[in-house]
């Protein structure tokens, strides 16, 4: 495709105007989450999740800052509930000075946890690319997994023992 040069030159770049994220906190919502990757992950964790980088990182954790934690009676490893204007899900907390008074953050990479369930359907004008930087939230102690959660944990049993009866049939036929 590009044996004699490229189509367009190496490349072209476009000055576009600065649009802010139309998420806001409020009182009903008054902190700012943020999704992000860390390195013994990858993606949503289909492949890494699977290999002893779990070891690392076994499951996502909302990362809170000491003050917002103490203002809402959160201690370390406590369930906690997250919730913004487009969904709701819990997750066990990690208080850290890592964040920022009013931030929190989680990484996505085990479905489980939900972190895409609460960011909004916002995306960049231009790339089409989602908003899962900045979104308001609520975080509040709690003592059960989020709606969402439960369905997906059931979903999880049944592909689990289709998977385990298809892998019966394929050992059964194989003799």
């Amino acid at each position: 495709m590009h044996v004699d040069g490229f189509a367009r030159g190496k490349g072209r770049f476009l000055i576009t105007k600065y649009v802010p994220s139309d998420e806001k906190v409020t009182r009903q919502f008054p902190l700012l989450f943020t999704t992000g990757r860390i390195p013994s992950q990858y993606n949503v964790g289909a492949q890494t999740r699977r290999t002893a980088n779990n070891a690392w990182h076994a499951e996502d954790r909302l990362e809170i800052h000491p003050v917002d934690a103490e203002d809402r009676g959160i201690r370390d490893d406590d369930w906690v509930g997250i919730e913004s204007r487009a969904g709701s899900t819990v997750l066990r907390a990690l208080i850290t000075e890592r964040m920022q008074p009013g931030v929190v953050y989680t990484t996505f990479h085990f479905p489980e946890s939900g972190a895409n369930v609460i960011t909004t359907d916002s995306s960049d004008w231009a790339t089409n690319c989602p908003e899962y930087k900045v979104t308001a939230v609520q975080v509040m102690p709690v003592a059960q997994p989020s709606e969402w959660q439960e369905e997906y944990s059931r979903f999880r049993r049944i592909q689990q023992y289709l998977l385990m009866e298809k892998s019966w049939i394929t050992l059964d036929s194989n003799k």
